[in-house]
């Protein structure tokens, strides 16, 4: 048996032996249902060559700064997310993780600095969905006026994606009437709210509080925000880390496999049905 298959192994006993899954995602986890990857501009400039074509980095749209100094061009962007991530499919590594939490004691709680709700999209409930970048599907005022938070669900934007511009109205405040802008964290935050996201988090550390074996899937986190595998990390020492570029992973915590998350999933899922009976 080659050191793959043994890691594969050794991962599935332990998602056979789990009384519950704590399901860990960066943007890795997307990859597979075809969103874009915005590890370094490159990335982000392949998704949106005007942005590329004006030299503006991930950290300078991405960032509450644009929504003062250019609405338009900070909705183009996160207006054309929107409606990717409304129509976009979940690949069907969201269905095998459903399926494994179907079959433990406790189920599943995520926890993901995707913003993107794919997870909710892809069936989880949400009241076991913890987004510690909070989600694009709600808004807030960006001032913010108030503490208000609302869902995103009643704006349709329209983007000329040849500009990355917003050329429908732009998203309003319901109390102050200025600019909205996405419930998120973003880079050099200081107007995030973050409530929505800290219940959550509380709800999470209760579940935790509950639970007596948990198994850890990562999937998708890097090291340039850490943020995700140091949180799975600290669940150790059952963390299966599948990451297809950083894989690593202190062998006191957990093991690492390096594969993309849909072909990892499908493998974890057929080695797991083999040692649990299910299949011949």
């Amino acid at each position: 048996m080659d050191e793959e298959q043994r890691v594969i192994e050794q991962a599935a006993s332990w998602l056979r032996d789990a009384d519950s899954l704590l399901v860990t995602a960066g943007a890795g986890m997307g990859v597979d249902s075809g969103l874009p990857d915005f590890r370094g501009n490159e990335g982000l400039w392949r998704a949106y060559p005007p942005l590329g074509a004006a030299q503006i980095t991930f950290e300078s749209i991405a960032n509450p700064a644009s929504f003062h100094e250019d609405p338009a061009l900070a909705w183009g962007f996160y207006g054309h997310r929107l409606s990717l991530y409304r129509e976009i499919e979940p690949h069907a590594g969201f269905a095998i993780l459903r399926r494994w939490a179907d079959r433990v004691p406790h189920g599943a709680f995520v926890r993901t600095s995707n913003v993107d709700g794919q997870f909710q999209r892809a069936g989880f409930a949400e009241d076991r969905v913890a987004e510690c970048h909070g989600s694009i599907h709600y808004m807030q005022c960006m001032l913010p006026c108030c503490s208000r938070i609302w869902p995103a669900s009643g704006f349709k934007p329209q983007v000329d994606e040849q500009a990355c511009r917003l050329i429908c109205a732009l998203p309003r405040c319901p109390e102050c009437g200025g600019v909205a802008r996405p419930n998120v964290l973003m880079f050099n935050e200081a107007a995030w709210l973050s409530r929505r996201s800290d219940q959550q988090e509380a709800s999470l550390q209760r579940w935790s509080a509950s639970v007596g074996r948990p198994v850890v899937v990562e999937i998708g986190a890097g090291t340039a925000l850490p943020t995700i595998r140091r949180f799975s990390e600290r669940y150790g020492p059952r963390v299966i880390r599948i990451n297809a570029r950083e894989p690593q992973i202190d062998l006191a915590k957990g093991i690492g496999i390096r594969g993309s998350a849909l072909a990892t999933l499908i493998a974890l899922d057929h080695a797991l049905d083999q040692i649990s009976g299910t299949q011949a």
